[in-house]
């Protein structure tokens, strides 16, 4: 199956959501190839690692999601960044699609919509 070979890179503080979403993607075949707690760790775990999606919360210490996704995509065009939020207001969801996010995932999440969103963002399923 196409999506084994994926590699997605976890940032979240709250580490019970990043054993939810670890538990949700390696259940549908995704390889979770490293995680991190807050936006300084995610560029040099994106260039350790070489995932091909990066799923980044937004409200995190010391830097937040839209800084770090800021300089993924200057850093590293190619992988794409999925934002998870509970953040659903039309600013701020405007404000990470127009920095550059591939999507976004809705705080509380079901696996079946994470998986969805995952798989539509790294081009497994057909846009609808």
């Amino acid at each position: 199956m196409q999506r084994f070979n994926k590699r997605v890179v976890l940032v979240d503080d709250n580490e019970v959501i990043r054993m939810a979403l670890r538990a949700i993607l390696r259940q549908a075949g995704f390889n979770v190839v490293a995680e991190g707690r807050d936006g300084e760790a995610v560029c040099e775990l994106v260039e350790r690692m070489q995932p091909d999606l990066v799923c980044l919360d937004v409200v995190m210490p010391k830097r937040n999601g839209l800084e770090a996704l800021a300089d993924l995509r200057e850093r590293f065009p190619r992988v794409k960044v999925l934002m998870v939020t509970g953040q659903t207001d039309r600013e701020s969801v405007g404000e990470m699609v127009r920095m550059g996010a591939a999507g976004i995932v809705v705080k509380p999440f079901n696996a079946a919509r994470v998986v969805e969103m995952v798989e539509r963002t790294l081009g497994l399923t057909p846009q609808a």
